[in-house]
């Protein structure tokens, strides 16, 4: 059996409908596309209520991976890193730090990004830029080691493990 994958788009003009939404659907072809079982999008605008609520009901769903696009930049109103962290009892420093590495192959404002990954209950939350390319290409550089990491993440509860929740 596959990994569940979600998708949380983050941004004011999408959720508006000023701009359609790029990176959710690239973000849900791109996981399936490596044997996830993508299961759901959801769109919400830049506010910190909505995105801990989203990633919380995603947890509470048992998705294993969630990976959100849009609000890591400096920006005001990006506030998705703070939002992840802030649901996550746990989080995964070297995924970001290779998302940024990569990335800083390919534009020196990789260096700006300021997203985060980590572990809420038995969910694995990654966040990524919210342009498309950008999205792809972050996820792509760490997209290998992801389902290690859930085979032991998601073992845990069957070996007896504690099941700690989200923040």
């Amino acid at each position: 059996m596959s990994d569940t994958a979600a998708v949380l788009t983050v941004s004011d003009r999408v959720f508006q409908g000023i701009y359609e939404d790029a990176s959710g659907p690239a973000l849900a072809a791109f996981l399936a596309a490596r044997g996830f079982e993508f299961v759901e999008a959801r769109l919400v605008p830049d506010e910190r209520d909505q995105i801990e609520a989203a990633l919380r009901t995603f947890a509470e769903e048992d998705i294993a991976l969630v990976v959100t696009t849009g609000g890591t930049g400096f920006s005001p109103r990006d506030v998705t890193p703070e939002a992840t962290c802030a649901v996550c009892e746990r989080l995964a420093p070297g995924i970001p730090e290779a998302m940024r590495a990569a990335s800083r192959a390919i534009t020196p404002h990789a260096v700006l990004s300021r997203a985060q990954a980590g572990i809420c209950g038995r969910t694995l939350i990654v966040n990524v830029p919210g342009s498309p390319k950008a999205a792809i290409e972050s996820l792509g550089a760490v997209i290998a080691a992801l389902p290690h990491g859930l085979e032991l993440l998601r073992a845990s509860r069957a070996q007896g493990g504690q099941d700690h929740g989200c923040a």
